[in-house]
C-alpha cells in the first residue's frame, strides 16, 4: 500500500462545524481528521505541530490513527527576523537561531524514529537589486546546510525549491540551481523534494526535473498537486496536467522512488471540504498510477520515444489513459 500524506493544516478548514464548541484545535485533532480521508502517513511541521503535544504523544496519536511518520518539515516563523531570510539573513544572530532551530527539529525527528527533514527556504531570497550579496548569501546557505546535515548523518535533508513567494526571487528557484547547491554541500544525506506545482511554476517539465535529480542526487520527497504555472495554486492532483503527472509517475518508477506521496494542496483557496479533497487526490492518483504502471515497460512507447515520435507516443498514452 503506498504511503499517502497531506498538508495537515488544511484539515483545520471548517473547524467550527467539525469541532463545535472547541476553543483550540490541536495537532492530534487534525491528524485524526486527516486519517478519515485515507491518509496513512504524516509530515509534521516543526515547531508548529509540537506546541500542544510532545513527540511521544504525537507518535501515539499517529499509531492510534493508523498513520506512519513520513518525516518533518521546518517552518521558520518564530523569529520576526526570518522575514529577511533564515540561512541567508545578514544578522548573524538570526542566522544562528535558524540553524539551531533546525538542529532542534532534527533532534525531535530522531526521537520519533524519523529520517527525513524537508527544508523549504521560502524566506531565503531577495526582492530588490542591490539588496543581497549573492556570493555571501550562497556561501552562508551552503555552510548552514552542511552544519545541519552533519548534525545527524542518519537523517536525510531534502531541499524543496520554489521560484519565488514569499520573496520575489528565491535563492534556490529551480532543479538545476538546487543541484548546484547540493554539489557544493557535498554531503551524502542530502537530496531534493519535488513539488509538482513548484516545478511548473519554475517553467520546468516535472519528469525532466525528476530525471535530473535522480541523475545528480536523490529524490527524497514528492509533493503532488497541480496548477496553471503562474503561481503555487495547490490544486487537486491531475486537475490541469494529468499527462505530465503520469509522465512524472513513470519517471519516479524508473528512478525506483519508493517514498511517500505528499498531497501539498490548498482546499482553503476554494473553501473545499479537506477530507473530500484528500479522498479525491488519493482516488485520482491511484488511477494515474495504474496508467503509469502500464507505460513503464511499454515497448511501443519506448520505440516512439527513441524516435522522438510525439504523435505515436501521444496515441499510446491517450489510449492507455482512456481505456
Amino acid at each position: 500500500m503506498p504511503r499517502f500524506a497531506g498538508r495537515l493544516n488544511a484539515f483545520k478548514i471548517g473547524s467550527e462545524a467539525y469541532w463545535p464548541g472547541r476553543n483550540s484545535i490541536t495537532t492530534a485533532d487534525i491528524l485524526a481528521r486527516a486519517a478519515t480521508a485515507g491518509l496513512n502517513a504524516a509530515d509534521l511541521n516543526y515547531p508548529d505541530h509540537f506546541f500542544d503535544e510532545s513527540p511521544i504523544e504525537l507518535l501515539r496519536v499517529l499509531s492510534d490513527n493508523g498513520m506512519l511518520l513520513n518525516g518533518m518539515a521546518m517552518r521558520y516563523y518564530t523569529n520576526p527576523g526570518y522575514k529577511l531570510g533564515a540561512f541567508t539573513n545578514a544578522d548573524q544572530s538570526v542566522r544562528r537561531a535558524a540553524i539551531d532551530e533546525t538542529k532542534r527539529g532534527l533532534d525531535v525527528l530522531a526521537e520519533m524514529g524519523g529520517n527525513l527533514m524537508t527544508l523549504w527556504m521560502g524566506q531565503d531570497g531577495f526582492d530588490y537589486s542591490f539588496q543581497m550579496d549573492y556570493q555571501h548569501a550562497w556561501a552562508n546557505t551552503v555552510s548552514a546546510i552542511i552544519e545541519v546535515a552533519e548534525h545527524n548523518s542518519a537523517i536525510d535533508i531534502a531541499l524543496e525549491y520554489k521560484p519565488n513567494e514569499p520573496r520575489a526571487f528565491a535563492l534556490m528557484p529551480d532543479a538545476a540551481t538546487t543541484l548546484l547547491a547540493i554539489k557544493d554541500i557535498g554531503r551524502d544525506n542530502t537530496g531534493v523534494t519535488l513539488d509538482f506545482a513548484h516545478v511548473l511554476y519554475a517553467d520546468e517539465m516535472p519528469a525532466f526535473a525528476a530525471a535530473l535529480v535522480a541523475r545528480h542526487s536523490r529524490i527524497l520527497g514528492v509533493h503532488l498537486n497541480d496548477g496553471y504555472g503562474k503561481w503555487d495554486n495547490g490544486l487537486m492532483v491531475g486537475a490541469v496536467h494529468p499527462i505530465q503527472t503520469i509522465e512524472l509517475l513513470v519517471e519516479l518508477e524508473r528512478s525506483s522512488y519508493n517514498g511517500a506521496i505528499y498531497f501539498d494542496t490548498f482546499p482553503d483557496h476554494s473553501g473545499l471540504d479537506p477530507v473530500e479533497e484528500a479522498k479525491t487526490n488519493i482516488e485520482v492518483l491511484q488511477k494515474l498510477r495504474k496508467t503509469a504502471s502500464k507505460l513503464v515497460g511499454h515497448d511501443e512507447l519506448q520505440v516512439a520515444i527513441a524516435r522522438q515520435d510525439a504523435p505515436s507516443a501521444m496515441r499510446i498514452v491517450q489510449s492507455t489513459m482512456l481505456a
